[in-house]
């Protein structure tokens, strides 16, 4: 079984020049090429073999939390706090539509089957219809943030975290709740599906990290402190093999995705990594991670020794 010394990390390089807080990240059609937002509204394009060279592709006023890259249409849906959503052609950077959905934050952005389903600060899942670029319909979940999104296609469903502690899980046919997973004690701040869909991710300002079994109803199959502080992303690799986590406490962890056992930790002290919160994760290939933090910047990390 591999083992943390098999593990060898390395610091690829740090991106500078953003004025705030980093808190998005998308991959791209080109290897290597990768979106950053955040705090500052700016939009910028990054190649990781030229770290010193990032360029402003867009900019909006106010924060972006989330953003989802469409790579059959090479476009880019960012969600602007307090405004809406903007679409941007990557072809040629630049904004082409927008559309207002109330005055509050825009956490998480997923896609799918012509929809973009938002998670907002208003308790809502709203759902945008791509195509016409305006809303189709709003849920109303719960009285406190909406705040993470994971789909299920097989099941035509969409998981929603919110703040009130609940993870629910939402019929794409008619938007009705058929699941309700209870057991965080704080806000869910990420969701994620395993490769197979066998398994639900759920990351919480709890600092714990839980694991439902969705062909046993969804029953909590795992509870792991997995950090110190609030998981703030999981990201899982390609393949599906491994996952990472990352948090206010700092760190960027590994972990194993069949047995859910650590393998690294990537942190200030042992891999000169962030000084802050760490915000948002991006695998851009099997050995290449990206991270973003409070601390304004991005991290590029090589990850040796996972076997393919």
């Amino acid at each position: 079984m591999i083992t943390s010394r098999d593990i060898n990390i390395e610091k690829l390089g740090t991106f500078t020049g953003h004025k705030d807080s980093l808190y998005a990240l998308a991959p791209s059609n080109q290897k290597g090429v990768f979106y950053c937002a955040g705090l500052d509204g700016m939009i910028t394009k990054w190649d990781i073999s030229k770290p010193d060279q990032g360029e402003l592709v867009a900019k909006v006023q106010g924060t972006v939390y989330a953003m989802f890259f469409n790579p059959v249409k090479n476009e880019l849906i960012v969600g602007q706090n307090n405004e809406g959503l903007h679409l941007i052609d990557l072809n040629e950077n630049k904004k082409i539509k927008a559309c207002p959905t109330g005055q509050h934050q825009i956490f998480d952005i997923k896609l799918f089957n012509g929809k973009i389903y938002l998670a907002q600060g208003d308790g809502f899942l709203s759902i945008i219809d791509y195509e016409k670029f305006s809303v189709d319909k709003k849920v109303k979940l719960s009285d406190k943030h909406s705040r993470s999104l994971a789909i299920q296609p097989d099941q035509d469903l969409i998981f929603v975290g919110s703040s009130d502690n609940i993870i629910r899980g939402i019929s794409l046919a008619d938007y009705n709740i058929v699941h309700e997973l209870t057991g965080h004690e704080f806000s869910i701040f990420s969701l994620n599906f395993s490769k197979d869909y066998n398994y639900l991710l759920s990351g919480s300002r709890d600092a714990h990290l839980k694991i439902w079994n969705s062909n046993l109803d969804y029953a909590l199959s795992q509870d792991i402190v997995a950090h110190m502080y609030t998981i703030n992303h999981i990201s899982y690799r390609e393949d599906g093999r491994y996952f990472a986590t990352c948090s206010k406490d700092k760190s960027i962890k590994i972990w194993d995705a069949e047995s859910f056992k650590l393998l690294k930790v990537i942190d200030k002290a042992r891999y000169a990594g962030h000084g802050t919160s760490v915000n948002k994760l991006l695998w851009l290939d099997s050995t290449t991670l990206a991270s973003c933090s409070d601390d304004r910047s991005i991290s590029i990390w090589k990850v040796n020794g996972l076997p393919e």
